[in-house]
């Protein structure tokens, strides 16, 4: 079966749906898919295996958009498969730590229900005002997510500490093998996951602030090419009617 050639009202293009699905940064975020999928395949069992293939997915994400941007390969569907990949592969890790600390089941639901409901919602307020990518953050809308989604150092450091301190949570729920070696802090036996944990701590808060904001920002931003919409249609004047 030949997939059908892009619709465009502009210049006719020769290229097909299976051209966009095999651009370069497009092949990275499958391999980001794979590589998730075998880590959570051994989350609950091989915690190093788990993490290397975990960290090399992420780590991944700051080549898509590279390529992308040398190859002049910028897709809406490479934007969305970007986003929905570091989603499910976030929320599958926060649903391990679910099972690992029942304890705080309910606070993870909730960042796993942030995490999800602020991305999706930006997304589709950035695709619905014809943006192009969810990365075109206007500083009118927003300082903070401006310097977050245009800011490439910015938006590594924040994503990598954020995955950092889930994935220093994940490996401290495993028991150690041997006693730690760096001492103790108040009374709180030091290893490299809580070191890890203490420090990426600050910028994982800072994420989560980022979050509702988006979501904030987003529901406005749909709310406002909602009046939009409804005065092009004359909605809004039956309404008053």
């Amino acid at each position: 079966m030949v997939p059908p050639k892009t619709r465009s009202s502009g210049p006719v293009t020769t290229e097909t749906t299976r051209d966009i699905f095999l651009f370069i940064p497009n092949l990275i975020g499958y391999s980001r898919v794979v590589l998730a999928m075998a880590s959570i395949a051994v989350m609950r069992y091989h915690p190093k295996v788990c993490t290397w293939l975990y960290s090399v997915s992420c780590l991944l994400d700051a080549f898509d958009g590279a390529a992308a941007r040398k190859y002049g390969q910028s897709t809406k569907f490479g934007a969305v498969l970007d986003m929905v990949t570091d989603r499910c592969t976030t929320s599958s890790l926060i649903c391990f730590l679910c099972c690992a600390y029942p304890t705080y089941a309910i606070f993870f639901q909730f960042l796993v229900s942030l995490d999800l409901a602020s991305h999706y919602m930006h997304m589709v307020a950035m695709l619905s005002t014809g943006a192009g990518s969810h990365k075109k953050v206007e500083k009118e809308s927003s300082r903070l997510l401006s310097l977050y989604y245009t800011n490439t150092r910015v938006l590594f450091v924040v994503c990598a500490a954020n995955e950092l301190f889930f994935v220093a949570l994940y490996l401290a729920s495993f028991p150690l093998r041997s006693p730690p070696h760096l001492g103790y802090l108040f009374g709180i036996p030091l290893s490299y996951k809580t070191i890890l944990a203490v420090t990426t701590f600050p910028i994982w808060f800072f994420k989560q602030v980022l979050n509702v904001i988006q979501m904030v920002r987003a529901a406005q931003t749909l709310a406002l090419f909602d009046i939009e919409e409804r005065a092009r249609t004359g909605a809004a004047t039956a309404k008053s009617k």
